[in-house]
């Protein structure tokens, strides 16, 4: 028989105010993807006048016309596809290996390269000794020049070692051993079979980093059929800014009224982009949610 407990003024409260946060943590995270979904389907003027603030005013899909009639856009598309699956996959081989080798126990000298990869965590080089190592490579101007200089996260590299530490048995490692397979079998056909939740919380952490990464681009590529989609979408905000500042200058009525038009359409590219530069990684998500949460909860809390 089950028997409820009856609660206080006090836990009554306490539930109220727990609730009230939540709630406004809800609104806090909402609002702006639903004013950025507003905005992409509405009149420009009403968006930049302040009279669509949540629900859309004017309905209108030119600017997702717009993106999808633009070359440049799909290019950059293609671009940041490309990269974010050769740098994912480049981050899983570098990570994955280097992880499970330091979490090895029978693995000499891994305090002392644990070490060392801690002290890359906690002090660079900079912006400008790494400059000049990828252009003393000559990376610059290159898709590798995005992929390499990030190939492995030290953060990344720790969890994933935490990982394989609470989930895969000494035990296992042993008996393997002794059916004569090697280190490098029994990463392979053994552990990774095993390590699915960490390699989907790997995937996803890196491909999100790489499918929302600009700053490499804009210091490395000079070449604009290079362009990532995150730095064309820049290109569109720097664009309606300048015209947004030009227009406030005294010029005449015509220049004005052809500079708000640009205006305009840049405003309805830049947020149907941000929506479609989106959708990937929310597509993505719900089919490695499952394997996130565990591989995160195994990964931080035990170990």
């Amino acid at each position: 028989m089950v028997t409820s407990i009856k609660e206080s003024k006090g836990d009554k409260l306490f539930l109220a105010i727990v609730y009230l946060f939540l709630t406004a943590a809800l609104i806090v995270v909402l609002y702006p993807l639903l004013y950025i979904v507003s905005a992409s389907i509405s009149t420009p003027k009403f968006v930049s006048s302040g009279e669509m603030w949540l629900l859309p005013k004017g309905l209108t899909l030119d600017g997702y016309k717009l993106v999808f009639e633009n070359a440049k856009i799909w290019m950059g598309y293609r671009n940041t596809i490309v990269y974010t699956l050769i740098g994912t996959l480049i981050n899983l081989a570098v990570t994955l290996p280097a992880a499970y080798a330091l979490s090895r126990s029978d693995f000499y000298g891994r305090q002392l390269f644990m070490i060392i990869i801690l002290i890359t965590m906690f002090f660079s080089g900079g912006l400008v000794p790494t400059y000049l190592v990828v252009k003393d490579l000559g990376l610059v101007n290159s898709m590798w020049a995005l992929i390499l200089p990030v190939s492995a996260s030290v953060w990344n590299i720790i969890v994933a070692r935490t990982f394989f530490q609470s989930t895969i048995p000494k035990e296992l490692q042993e008996a393997a051993h002794i059916d004569g397979c090697t280190n490098m079998r029994l990463f392979i056909k053994i552990v990774l079979p095993l390590s699915a939740p960490i390699i989907a919380v790997m995937a996803l952490f890196y491909g999100v980093s790489h499918w929302n990464s600009y700053f490499s681009a804009l210091i490395y590529l000079n070449d604009e059929t290079k362009f990532p989609l995150q730095m064309v979408l820049r290109q569109i905000l720097v664009l309606q800014e300048m015209t947004a500042e030009t227009t406030g200058a005294s010029i005449s009525g015509d220049i004005a009224i052809a500079m708000n038009n640009k205006a305009e359409i840049a405003a309805l590219v830049k947020y149907a982009v941000i929506i479609v530069s989106t959708l990937p990684i929310i597509a993505v998500y719900p089919f490695l949610q499952r394997y996130f949460v565990q591989g995160v909860m195994i990964g931080s809390v035990k170990g």
